[in-house]
Formats: C-alpha cells, sequence, structure tokens
C-alpha cells in the first residue's frame, strides 16, 4: 500500500530514473524465485514476528526428526483464512524452526502470481516462499541440493470457504499432483496439521447460488483466490474487526512418509501412495485432536 503507489509517483518525477532501474533489474530477476528465491535471515528473524507468535500464541510441535540428507514435500492443513500457522512456522524463525529441524531449509509455496508484483517478490522471496508451480517446485527437489522442505496447501485457495470454527474438512481426494511430484523425485511426504487455524476468524458463508456466492466464484476465477466475507476482533475487544482472535494455533508436524524416486510413476502408484498419506494425515490429527481442543468425537473429513 505504501512502495507501490510510491513506485508509480515516482515514475511522474525527476527521480523516474529508479523506479526504471528496478524494472530492468525485474527483467533480469524474474527467474528467480523459480530457482531458489533469496533468503533473508535478518527477515526471517524480525522481532515483529516474535509478536505475532506471542499473539495467539503459535507453536511449532516435532513429533519425528527430518533428515538432512533427503528432501520433504510437505502438506500444509487446513488453508484456514490467512494460514497464521505455516507463515509464522515455516517462513520465520520466530517458533525456532532452524533448531527444531537442524539442517532443513523450508519453502512454504504460494500463488505465482504474487511474484510478478514489484517489491512483494522481494519481501517473499527474503522470507523463504516459492511459488506453487512446476519449475519452482521441480528445481527445490532436484536442483537445489538435500536437506529441502517444500510446504505446499494442499486444500489450496478452495479450503478457505471451508474455514470456519469447529471444522474440520479438508479438500484432498483430487489432490494428488503433491504426491506425482513427490515420487519423481523421491521425496518423502510430510504431514502437518495446525489446530486452531480455522478457530481464529468468524466467515460470513454464503448459499449455493447466491449473488454473493457467485461473485466469490468470478473474483476466484480472475484473481486465483476466493473473496471471503469474515470477522476477528477489534483493536478493543468489545467489537468486532480485522484483528483475528488470541485462539491457539499448533502445528504439529509428522512422521515423513518414504517415497521411492520413480521417473514416471503409475496412476496405481499415485493412488497408493495418496491412500497412504490421508491416513498418515488422518493418524495425526486423531493422535492430537484432544489434547488441543477438539473432542474425541471429533472426525477429519475429506472432500
Amino acid at each position: 500500500w505504501i512502495l507501490l503507489p510510491a513506485f508509480f509517483y515516482l515514475l511522474l518525477t525527476p527521480f523516474w530514473s529508479l523506479p526504471a532501474l528496478y524494472v530492468a533489474w525485474l527483467v533480469l530477476d524474474w527467474k528467480t524465485p523459480e530457482q531458489g528465491g533469496r533468503r533473508s535471515a535478518w527477515v526471517q528473524n524480525w522481532q515483529v514476528w516474535t509478536m505475532l507468535r506471542d499473539y495467539f500464541p503459535i507453536v511449532l510441535v516435532k513429533t519425528k526428526d527430518l533428515s538432512p540428507e533427503h528432501n520433504y514435500i510437505m502438506g500444509v492443513h487446513p488453508h484456514g483464512i490467512l494460514t497464521f500457522g505455516a507463515f509464522c512456522n515455516f517462513c520465520t524463525e520466530a517458533t525456532s524452526f532452524s533448531t527444531t529441524f537442524p539442517g532443513i531449509t523450508p519453502y512454504l509455496a504460494t500463488l505465482s502470481w504474487f511474484f510478478k508484483i514489484p517489491f512483494i517478490r522481494e519481501y517473499l522471496m527474503a522470507k523463504g516462499v516459492c511459488p506453487v508451480s512446476q519449475p519452482a517446485i521441480d528445481y527445490m527437489l532436484s536442483k537445489n541440493g538435500s536437506g529441502n522442505l517444500v510446504g505446499i496447501v494442499i486444500g489450496g485457495v478452495g479450503e478457505a470457504l471451508q474455514s470456519v470454527p469447529n471444522n474440520t474438512s479438508l479438500i484432498i481426494k483430487k489432490r494428488k499432483g503433491f504426491v506425482r511430484t513427490a515420487l519423481r523425485h523421491g521425496a518423502h511426504l510430510v504431514p502437518t496439521f495446525t489446530f486452531g487455524e480455522t478457530e481464529v476468524y468468524h466467515q460470513v458463508l454464503f448459499p449455493e447460488g447466491s449473488r454473493m456466492h457467485r461473485f466469490q466464484n468470478w473474483f476466484h476465477s480472475f484473481w486465483g483466490f476466493y473473496f471471503c466475507v469474515f470477522y476477528g476482533r477489534g483493536f478493543f475487544q468489545d467489537f468486532w474487526g480485522i484483528l483475528p482472535l488470541p485462539k491457539p494455533i499448533i502445528t504439529i508436524v509428522g512422521e515423513p512418509i518414504m517415497v521411492p524416486k520413480m521417473e514416471n510413476p503409475s496412476q496405481e502408484t499415485v493412488e497408493k501412495y495418496h491412500t497412504i498419506y490421508m491416513e498418515a494425515l488422518k493418524k495425526l490429527f486423531d493422535d492430537h485432536k484432544t489434547q488441543y481442543g477438539n473432542s474425541k468425537t471429533q472426525e477429519l473429513l475429506f472432500l
């Protein structure tokens, strides 16, 4: 909101050469987001991320070690409205990821068009965010050494519409591309589940076929993500507002699933490991659900 207007304003001033030089740099640097980006330990250690962690608070829980000798595809569940848990745990050092998983470099994949926006792309790369595109993921898993952990929100932006309190529905049944990619590179699959991610905002859900629902679908087709109507708390607790509710967010990182390397995996093999992954994810949820606020009878629903 500040840098982009300033960028275009400078084009109309005697300082027009500054944005012009940046555009030239942008052209030369266009493919960098798909080639590992430019991480910045300084950005990942900003004090504001510690404040974000403590606001909820956000906690990272390890169940098994991850060997730096392998690469991994990590399924991030659920999406939530703004994916606070994955952002804080895997894009910052607020929850001490580097000491919890030594030798592992996390990358959180997001919509590719964000990396076409001036300045935003630099910020995202500094935090270890990469495009959720096949070339970018292939690069991380084959040309960037070992010890890489690529986090993909499997349910995608469509899962944001499922983000309401007490809902444990995940869009995953038809999402099998991540398994095929893991098989092609021999990257182990890591299930994760973030308890509390859907609890920090209330969302207004619109009936299917309603005018607002049609607008959400149009918005998604144009921009690539859904226009969600949500609210939390205000700056004064007695009022509604845009601040998230300060409820605990706990990300559980499960045991890695060993995956063989196959250049052209068959559909049968993809189905097999997709089923294994869903079973592991369900077990991860069931093993921790009562400890983190869900009832014993709460089930994980796959859509």
